[in-house]
């Protein structure tokens, strides 16, 4: 049986080993993560998501407090369509977030950013364009574009002097999308560096309806790779969600992936940026506890842990601090779920949303647990400790499980 170690990754004459470790925002996947998968010679990605939020915690600047410093008379208002974002700010938050990662990184591996077309932050093509151009600027190696089709994504850089030099790839769920955005961007000539198809078992947003048990990744990757041939394109293909194992990746490698794209497993390292405590929520879970459900404002389906304080739970929108799911005219499906829970109960001292979250808030304090469908697994990858509690795993000893193992096996940390 082959290993993930016997393939390599190729662009152009540049070899990685081929495990990617997706991006998970907000900064669940950390600079420390995404530099250790790069070290080892892969590929890891870094996230935009609320990238202002990112910034103050790691660099001690002040760009969500002087946000809601400036919009502070507008908190009580259902009326949002005045909150903007100040795109100065947000490049200079990018340009933090990206430079300080790309400066500390060693290794023949990449880092890649994840960027989601869903935080339209009251702006969509402005801030979309700022955060992309100002990752370029830090001299990220590569833009994953995430969470929407993206039809429009690379017409806002290509006047940018690195849109040929970088490495650009799109997520998709179907050879459909992935043919809807090639015939989009054709005028450009510049087709995807890669192209990551994602199954219906991977965490967070999910590219599908909540009839999702009814795909597989093995056949949407089968597609991608038969459609690429009937168009004589060589796009690599990198298959995502539900990989477990080493002989999981090596299975998809076998049948003509270039890449393989995991990252429940990397969410229980010491490199990850949950807290140490939600990660033992993470290796307690079992598979009953893992649901699909349609709270995010996005529109998307979401699976996460059922235990997740932020399902259900009924706190005033925070759009003047945050504000990153606003549409174009200012809304937030939140806010409307709120609003009637308002009108509903307009003497409650507490109330409870259940239909809709507020998802900038609750990702940024690490209360919607978002994980892949395999995550009731993670027990078994490390040992139990006397006090009852799992061992958390470093992310070079889970990089080496993925490239090395066979047979199903996964190796225990010493």
């Amino acid at each position: 049986m082959k290993r993930v170690d016997d393939f390599r990754l190729r662009f152009g004459k540049q070899e990685l080993v081929p495990i990617v470790i997706g991006g998970m925002g907000v900064d669940i996947s950390t600079a420390e993560l995404a530099l250790e998968a790069a070290r080892l010679g892969g590929i890891g990605h870094i996230s935009d998501a609320m990238v202002q939020t990112v910034s103050d915690r790691r660099f001690d600047t002040k760009f969500v407090s002087a946000k809601l410093k400036q919009y502070k008379y507008n908190v009580a208002s259902s009326d949002k369509s005045a909150v903007q974002f100040n795109l100065g700010v947000l490049e200079e938050a990018t340009r933090n977030h990206v430079g300080k990662t790309m400066e500390a990184k060693r290794g023949d591996g990449m880092v890649f950013i994840n960027c989601m077309e869903k935080l339209t932050m009251n702006a969509p093509r402005d801030t979309l364009r700022t955060r992309l151009s100002a990752a370029l600027d830090a001299g990220i190696d590569g833009i994953t574009l995430s969470a929407g089709l993206h039809l429009g994504s690379f017409a806002l850089i290509e006047d940018h002097p690195r849109f040929r030099d970088a490495k650009l790839g799109i997520i998709v769920s179907s050879a459909r999308a992935l043919a809807m955005f090639l015939r989009k961007n054709a005028r450009l000539n510049r087709l995807p560096d890669f192209v990551v198809v994602e199954g219906p078992l991977a965490g967070g947003h999910l590219g599908f309806g909540m009839d999702w048990a009814q795909y597989d990744l093995a056949t949407l990757v089968a597609e991608v790779l038969a459609y690429l041939k009937s168009e004589h394109l060589e796009i690599p293909v990198i298959a995502a969600g539900g990989i477990f194992t080493g002989s999981d990746a090596a299975g998809f490698l076998e049948r003509g992936a270039a890449a393989v794209q995991v990252a429940t497993r990397f969410t229980v390292t010491r490199e990850c940026g949950l807290p140490d405590k939600v990660k033992q929520e993470y290796f307690k879970a079992g598979e009953d506890d893992i649901e699909v459900n349609t709270i995010s404002p996005t529109g998307y389906p979401m699976r996460m842990l059922k235990g997740s304080p932020g399902i259900g739970a009924g706190i005033r929108p925070n759009c003047e601090a945050y504000g990153y799911l606003l549409d174009a005219s200012g809304k937030c499906a939140y806010i409307d779920a709120y609003n009637r829970e308002v009108a509903l109960h307009p003497d409650a001292k507490k109330l409870s949303v259940k239909d809709k979250t507020c998802l900038c808030t609750h990702m940024r304090n690490f209360d919607i647990w978002t994980c892949g469908q395999t995550a009731w697994r993670l027990k078994d990858t490390t040992r139990r400790l006397t006090d009852g509690s799992y061992g958390l795993l470093g992310a070079e000893h889970v990089f080496h499980d993925y490239q090395f193992s066979v047979d199903q096996k996964v190796a225990l940390p010493p």
